[in-house]
Formats: C-alpha cells, structure tokens, sequence
C-alpha cells in the first residue's frame, strides 16, 4: 500500500452534533477508500466523546481501502460548563472565532509535515470553513446533510423564490417545484415565523449566504429517491448526490470501515437479544441524540406499546447532563410486565439494529440520517418527528415514499399523543395489509438504495467524479 503522505489530502471540518459527525465521517470512509488521505477534525468537546467511544487515537493514519483516514480534534476556547454552550448564537460565534485560526493552523502544520491539504469539506452550520479555505487559496464543497427537498425549501426561502408563512399569514401552504404542495407545519420548522428557534434558522441559512464559495454541494441522498427535484436543483447549483452513505458498497465491506465509528456514546449490546426473535417481529424505537420525550408522553408512548403487545427494542438516551433537563422514567411496573418482549437500552448500534431480520418496524424522530438508513435497510417507519427537517421527512415518508404511518405532526402540533393512538400506529406498520405494502416499498427504496452506492451506480460515480475533480485541482495547482 503506498504511504499516506503520498496521498491527495482531504479536511473534513464538522460541527459537534451526532446528527453532523455521522454523515461526514462516513463521506470521509468513502473518500478514503477511493484513494485519498482523509483528515476528520470537530471540537475537542466531542473528540472527547469519540475517543472513549470509538477507541481512536489522534494523528494515527489507519488504511481504508485505497487510502487512510485519521483524526485530529481543535479546541473552541470554551471551559466544559460554559454557559455559551446553552446558549447557540454565542456558541456559534466562539465556534468561528476559535474554529477559524485553528483550522488555519491545522492546514499549515499539515503542509509543513509533509501532508498538504488539497480541499476542505464542512457539513452545514459551520460556513466559515469555506471562508478559510478561501482564505488559503484552497477548494471547498460542503456536505449537506438533508434531504434535497430541505436544501430547495431553504434555498427558495433565503432567494424569495416563493411565498412562505408570514406572522401575518402563518398557515399558507408552501408551493415548490417538483415538490408535494408542504402545509405550514411540513415546512422545515426552523423557517417558519412562529418557531421557537430563530438561532437555528440563523444557523442553517448562513450556509446559503456562503453558498458560491464551495465549488460543490455533496448531499445525502441519492438520485433515485429524489430524482426530479434533484435534476432541477443541479442546474441552480452544483448538486451531487453520494447517498446513502451509511450503506457499504459490497465491495467495501472488507475495507476497515465498519471499526472507524464516529459514535458519543459506546453502543449496548442488543443483537444476541435480536438474534432470539422472530423474523419482522421487534419494533424498533429510537428519538435520535437530540429529541426528549417529557414524562406525560414518555408514559402514553409505553402504556401503548404494553397494550399492542409487540416485542420492542427501545434506545433511550438520558439526557446531556449540559441540557438541565430531568431524566424520564418508564411507568412503575413496565419493565416487569413486558420481561423478555422488550428490551431497553440507552444507545444502540442502529446501523446494525436496522439491518437485523427481526426488525419489522422504525418509531423515529425522522431525523434525516434515522430516515435514509431506515429507507436503505428497507425497514417501514412509525413517524414521530417533533422540528426541523424531521417534519418535511415525515411528509415524505409517509405520502411520497409510502413506508410510513405518521403518529404526530410535530411539535408545532402542541398535543400528547395518546397510548391508544401509539397502540393503533404500531399495529398498523406491523400487521396487515397496510404494513405489509410499506413493507415491500421500503424493500424496493432498499435495492434502489443498494444499487445507488455499489460500483458504477449513481452516488458511486458522483464521489468517484468528485475525487477525480479533486486530484485534479491539486495536479493543475501543482500540488
């Protein structure tokens, strides 16, 4: 294998949120299997995290494929219990004010240790990485991990390319090319003007404001399951699909990637109680890293799965001790009357869990990584979202996928979902016609999904087109 110095040199830049680190960590193992040298940096704050979960050691360059992948963490000039890290228009500001001069030193220990950096990618809520590699008389492209009927709705939003709801008219239905007509509440909730999260919207808009820096907009999805809008959106700006990038290609399989994790929290052991069950017997239930349940849902969401008597596999993550929130409860007695039908645990590997045979259906948050791997594993969903993208992914899992039943509509909805209504929706994704026709949906967005990432498919030739685009960059700068 040659040496890792030799390699063309890629620095991926994340912000420290799971929902971030995943997708781009994983581009970085594709990347790297294709022959590049990949460098993946985040704030200390969850390099931390990392370290303990995933057993890595910084600087250390282990073989992907073709190529390597390594990690070095930068710090953001913040004690652990700052109290700017509640607060994230402050944390953003620290964030590129720190992140800036340290990415900078890290291009520039690289080219002096013999590693010259050829590009920078950044996912979304981080745009100033582009500004330093501009700066540096770099490349850039940025990772968009959404789906592409986000990235036009905030792209027609910051353009004024269409009508969306005002303070005066809040309940306006939104009407965009090549898309679903969204309700007010289908929208990503972040543009809505009644959201309780400006700084979010401050947030994701700032990566269209900085959007003719990077000379590319990768994205996590694939061309099949967004193929019109997809189309359309590449002749606005350079769009190319590399999704699902969770998904090894077959021939990927033997190449390291599945110890290179990117995980806070060290997974439970849960797939030798998986290997017990019937095949599409469990229901799988996970709210993602950010998403809490308060104690009145939490207790209607498990009285309805002890009344549908499905087996069950809950992740349950406490919350971060930094969010002040107070840890839920299960309902006194639950975990005795359900004994071996169900299992909890507070983090589990989804990946794994998604792809088991026993798994016959997803209660999800709707989270865009939850809902591409839920797609790609060909596993029908149970919709929970609560804000965000997860509202438009709900819309779209439920009326244009069709592999979903939706349980709620959002936090905007402002309701408790009852257990006879958590009851209803499990039984209607796990038995009966209805499941069963979502079932062979899913199974075909599965082979499409499949067929997107293995050699010569579409997201396939869009990263190899990429790392050629790139090599290529470094030859003509004379790198």
């Amino acid at each position: 294998m040659v040496a890792s110095e030799s390699l063309v040199h890629v620095l991926l830049v994340s912000f420290p949120g799971q929902g971030h680190v995943n997708p781009l960590l994983r581009l970085g193992k594709r990347l790297a299997s294709k022959g590049l040298l990949v460098t993946f940096s985040a704030p200390e704050v969850v390099g931390k995290q990392m370290r303990i979960a995933n057993n890595i050691t910084d600087n250390e360059s282990v073989p992907v494929g073709d190529g390597f992948i390594r990690f070095e963490f930068f710090e953001e000039g913040l004690e652990e219990n700052d109290p700017k890290r509640k607060d994230l228009d402050q944390y953003m500001a620290q964030l590129e004010l720190f992140g800036k001069k340290e990415i900078s030193e890290m291009v520039l220990r690289s080219k002096n240790e013999g590693r010259p950096v050829s590009c920078l990618i950044n996912n979304p809520f981080i745009p100033w990485v582009s500004d330093v590699a501009e700066d540096l008389g770099l490349p850039s492209a940025v990772l968009w991990v959404q789906s592409c009927a986000c990235f036009s709705a905030y792209y027609h939003y910051y353009h004024n390319l269409a009508l969306f709801p005002t303070e005066e008219n809040s309940e306006i239905d939104v009407e965009l090319p090549f898309m679903p007509i969204l309700k007010h509440d289908e929208i990503p909730s972040f543009l809505h003007p009644k959201s309780p999260y400006p700084f979010l919207k401050r947030a994701i808009l700032g990566q269209f404001k900085n959007l003719e820096k990077p000379f590319c907009i990768l994205m996590e999805t694939f061309q099949e399951l967004e193929s019109d809008l997809i189309d359309y959106m590449s002749k606005l700006c350079n769009v190319k699909p590399v999704g699902p990038l969770y998904k090894n290609p077959k021939s990927d399989l033997t190449l390291n990637t599945n110890i290179i994790k990117g995980d806070f929290l060290k997974a439970d052991d849960c797939i030798e109680w998986l290997d017990t069950k019937k095949p599409n017997s469990v229901v799988y239930i996970s709210f993602g890293s950010i998403v809490t349940v308060n104690q009145e849902q939490l207790n209607e969401i498990a009285l309805g799965i002890l009344s549908s008597e499905v087996s069950f596999l809950w992740a349950m993550k406490p919350p971060a001790k930094e969010s002040g929130l107070t840890p839920v409860s299960l309902p006194e007695g639950f975990v005795e009357k359900v004994g071996d039908r169900g299992k909890i645990v507070k983090w589990s590997p989804q990946e794994k869990v998604l792809a088991h045979d026993s798994i016959a259906c997803f209660v999800t948050h709707c989270g865009w990584n939850s809902t591409m791997e839920a797609l790609s594993s060909g596993v029908p969903v149970v919709c929970y979202p609560q804000w965000g993208d997860q509202v438009t992914d709900a819309k779209y899992l439920v009326d244009e996928f069709k592999v979903g039943v939706r349980m709620c509509r959002g936090m905007a909805e402002n309701k408790l979902i009852t257990r006879d209504e958590v009851e209803k929706c499990l039984l209607e994704a796990t038995v009966g016609p209805k499941a069963e026709e979502m079932r062979q949906n899913a199974l075909k967005w599965k082979e499409a999904a499949e067929a997107a990432v293995a050699e010569g498919g579409s997201s396939d030739r869009n990263i190899q087109a990429f790392v050629d685009e790139i090599k290529g960059m470094k030859s003509t700068r004379g790198g």
